[in-house]
């Protein structure tokens, strides 16, 4: 088993098209997930052993990502050895080209590495757009990349506040969305980073016109499930004055996810993963081999 290697990649992708990151039953299928393709990807490499991807943060459909990251074991015919990493990088590039995912980078990690539990933060940034009439005169590089609100003035200061408010160690269970799994996850989280800045559009230079933009950013080891879309939500309504800064402190302690105002979620396509942080010492490959016997 000499030739059988853990990976780590790093990928980007455009989610506009895809049913969110993780892999789609087949009996549900309408469009595939990130993981299907990355997964066929790998299998156009011709393995020994089938290859199931391990994505370790879950995006949801419109969900974008510059920097997302996943592992699989992967062993080679005929007793060759693994691939360099730089190879399997331009390898899966070449079979992924027909669509809007790119492996950034790949890294060989001892047998026992798990991209989801050794993650230490993930970063995310959501783009807004401001005073653009209709979303159909955005240019093409923000279309379905940033959420348009055509109010030209937002309380920008109001909003630092209230970023503010949300950092540190609390029951976020407010800012969470339903789901089959929630009495499973802890809703206790800690929030590194809640910031609100001024960002720029990715046609900056060149488009006829200057489109205003602000970018949230929130790093934390884990988010509950639409956590970063509800927090960006109240945070825009802080900003139009919908909630002040005092309702989402009420927001914040109330601790029940139906406390959340109705039709206050931020669309997803304005919604950036940027970051997966690991340690350095976790990405050191020290192993010379995978074992039979490993479990995922």
């Amino acid at each position: 088993m000499h030739n059988c290697a853990r990976y780590l990649i790093f990928f980007q992708y455009i989610g506009t098209k895809y049913s969110g990151v993780v892999k789609v039953p087949p009996h549900q299928m309408v469009k595939k997930g990130v993981q299907d393709h990355l997964e066929e990807a790998i299998q156009k490499l011709k393995p020994n052993n089938p290859v199931s991807v391990f994505v370790s943060s879950r995006t949801d459909t419109g969900v974008h990502a510059f920097s997302n990251s996943a592992h699989f074991d992967l062993q080679r015919k005929n007793n060759k050895p693994p691939f360099a990493e730089e190879l399997l990088v331009e390898a899966l590039n070449y079979h992924l080209k027909p669509e809007q995912i790119r492996i950034n980078q790949a890294h060989r990690v001892p047998c026992d590495f798990h991209a989801r539990y050794r993650a230490q933060s993930r970063t995310y940034v959501y783009r807004i757009a401001l005073g653009v009439r209709h979303h159909t005169l955005l240019p093409l590089t923000e279309f379905n990349l940033c959420w348009n609100i055509p109010d030209t003035e937002l309380d920008v200061d109001a909003m630092h506040e209230a970023a503010s408010v949300l950092v540190g160690t609390h029951d976020f269970s407010s800012f969470r969305a339903v789901s089959s799994d929630m009495s499973l996850k802890n809703p206790v989280k800690t929030l590194d980073v809640s910031s609100v800045q001024l960002g720029n559009s990715f046609a900056n230079t060149y488009f006829h016109r200057q489109i205003s933009l602000l970018e949230l950013t929130f790093t934390s080891r884990s988010f509950l499930y639409k956590q970063v879309r509800r927090m960006t939500g109240a945070l825009v309504a802080v900003g139009r004055g919908v909630l002040t800064v005092s309702q989402l402190r009420d927001l914040l302690e109330a601790k029940d996810s139906l406390a959340y105002p109705k039709n206050l979620t931020a669309p997803p396509h304005g919604l950036f993963l940027i970051r997966v942080a690991y340690r350095e010492s976790d990405l050191l490959f020290q192993q010379p081999s995978c074992i039979n016997d490993l479990k995922d």
